[in-house]
């Protein structure tokens, strides 16, 4: 899969996490990790189901403001260590999802002192739908959870 970005669908974010690549690997992929870090405080993950591998699932479970959110998406691409791709668009067993919204991609790879440089891309069908997505607070939600991510990784160190 590539990951050339298309500024009319695509949106996309780089950072420096102060914590070691494969710990934040292992957030990403270990379900046990997830609540602490996936969505902006003060919401919470209730419930995590990973199949790590392609075709597996990555479902999820949201409560946002007393609403609880469902999450059904599948793998689509896993290189330990580097490259997690998800999506929505389909549901374990290659279900197609009746509305899809993205398809997230995580890059990750060594920085200077440790650190891990982290690039997160949720990829749109259609431009209107990435527009609703930065409208909706892409930066600072997905900033957000990269924040806590680093500092949750940290605190296993």
């Amino acid at each position: 899969m590539t990951t050339d970005l298309d500024p009319d669908t695509d949106l996309s974010f780089t950072r420096t996490l102060a914590a070691p690549r494969q710990l934040i690997w292992e957030c990403w992929t270990q379900p046990r990790h997830i609540p602490h870090f996936f969505i902006p405080s003060p919401h919470k993950v209730t419930a995590v189901d990973i199949d790590l591998r392609v075709g597996g699932r990555f479902n999820t479970t949201f409560e946002v403001e007393g609403n609880v959110m469902d999450n059904r998406g599948v793998y689509l691409e896993v290189v330990p260590g580097e490259k997690l791709v998800f999506t929505d668009a389909y549901t374990e067993g290659w279900k197609p999802a009746p509305e899809p919204f993205m398809t997230a991609i995580l890059l990750l790879s060594d920085a200077p002192d440790g650190g891990t440089t982290y690039t997160a891309i949720a990829r749109h069908r259609n431009p209107e739908t990435r527009k609703s997505h930065e409208a909706m607070g892409f930066f600072d939600g997905w900033g957000t959870v990269a924040t806590q991510l680093e500092a949750y990784a940290r605190g296993l160190i």
